[in-house]
């Protein structure tokens, strides 16, 4: 039987997510599925995984907060990493984490390739036995 990955792209910056989720799919097996869903921002990253956990054996969060002049960053980041965190120990299921926080937008997309690493973190935890 197939593995079946869920992707859940934040595309609040879709210029980075769009570069987050290329690299992330170009890495995923083709005896794999996979299914992406777009959500407005990482915050509702956790929700989307949670609705679907029993859908998918893996999961992949792309997504990117950049910081700006109010502490806003600070909340989304860590409410949003330590629930998906705890979704993915709760449910004993990996999820890549291609959520990059950057202080500019040049960082960001600089950062691209984070979804392939995402990529490649779940596929490690598939292959043990």
């Amino acid at each position: 039987m197939k593995k079946k990955i869920l992707i859940v792209t934040a595309d609040y910056y879709k210029e980075i997510s769009l570069g987050l989720l290329k690299s992330a799919k170009s890495l995923i097996p083709k005896n794999f599925n996979s299914k992406n869903i777009n959500v407005p921002g990482v915050f509702e990253i956790p929700v989307t995984i949670s609705k679907n956990i029993n859908k998918y054996d893996a999961f992949i969060v792309l997504g990117c907060v950049i910081k700006g002049e109010t502490p806003h960053f600070d909340f989304i980041s860590q409410a949003s990493i330590n629930a998906i965190m705890k979704i993915s120990i709760k449910s004993k299921k990996p999820i890549g984490m291609g959520i990059i926080t950057c202080l500019t937008k040049k960082q960001a997309v600089a950062r691209k390739r984070k979804g392939a690493e995402a990529t490649k973190a779940i596929l490690s935890i598939l292959s043990q036995k």
